[in-house]
């Protein structure tokens, strides 16, 4: 079975917005705002929402980055991720992060690359990769035909 998740990708001035989290596993890594479709939501609805929930800030999608497929190794979950970009804004720091979420980061693309072990999973990078190389695709693509 394959888990549908978001993530949002947001660059101000070469740096990405991040967040650490702790794992159930009780690890530390760095992941992009991200988390699980849930029911009813659409995924622009899923992006915003997590976004607003593990770092405070309102998240406006502009596109999507790509759709990324990872199965855990070795034979673990597959995870299906949308990667939309865009802007953040509104930022409402008395907000409590989400569950599991220690705190937002700002880093570089070098930053990360620096530390691989420490990234969630390797679509963290790969998705700034590719947003870097130029991939932008309209929000056009998605089409919610609801229940």
């Amino acid at each position: 079975m394959a888990h549908t998740t978001v993530a949002a990708l947001i660059e101000r001035d070469g740096r990405y917005l991040l967040v650490e989290e702790m794992t159930r596993n009780g690890l530390q890594v760095i992941n992009q705002p991200a988390g699980h479709l849930e029911a009813g939501e659409s995924l622009v609805e899923a992006v915003m929402r997590e976004t607003l929930e593990e770092t405070a800030w309102q998240f406006t999608p502009e596109g999507l980055v790509g759709i990324y497929r990872w199965q855990v190794p070795p034979d673990g979950a597959t995870y299906i991720r949308f990667c939309f970009h865009g802007r953040c804004h509104d930022h409402r720091p008395e907000l409590p992060l989400d569950n599991g979420i220690l705190r937002t980061l700002w880093l570089s693309r070098e930053e990360l690359a620096a530390d691989p072990m420490r990234l969630r999973s390797p679509m963290v990078l790969r998705c700034i990769d590719d947003y870097r190389a130029g991939a932008r695709h309209p929000l056009s693509l998605l089409h919610d035909l609801g229940h």
